[in-house]
C-alpha cells in the first residue's frame, strides 16, 4: 500500500466561504480538510468526455431556452414529459 505524501500549506478564504464548505462537509460526515481535499481532487484529475462537453456547450448557448421542463415529481411524471 502506498502512503500519499502531503504538505500543509494557508490560503487565504474568505469567511463566508469556509462556513459554507464546514456545512457542506458536515452533511457528508466528513472533516473540513478531507472535505476540501475531495473537491479539489475532483476539480483537479475529473475532467467532462466529450458527450458532457458537448451538452454543456448546448446548454449554454441557449438552445434550451425553448425546450419544456421535466417533471420531476415521479419517474412517472418525468418520463411523460420526455414524451415516453
Amino acid at each position: 500500500m502506498e502512503i500519499a505524501l502531503k504538505k500543509n500549506q494557508s490560503f487565504r478564504l474568505s469567511v463566508d466561504l469556509i462556513e459554507r464548505l464546514k456545512q457542506l462537509a458536515r452533511r457528508q460526515n466528513r472533516s473540513l480538510n478531507n472535505y476540501v481535499e475531495t473537491v479539489l481532487l475532483d476539480a483537479a484529475y475529473h475532467e467532462p468526455n466529450a458527450v458532457t462537453l458537448a451538452a454543456m456547450k448546448e446548454a449554454e448557448s441557449g438552445a434550451l431556452k425553448d425546450v419544456p421542463s421535466l417533471d420531476m415529481s415521479s419517474i412517472e411524471a418525468m418520463e411523460k414529459s420526455m414524451g415516453l
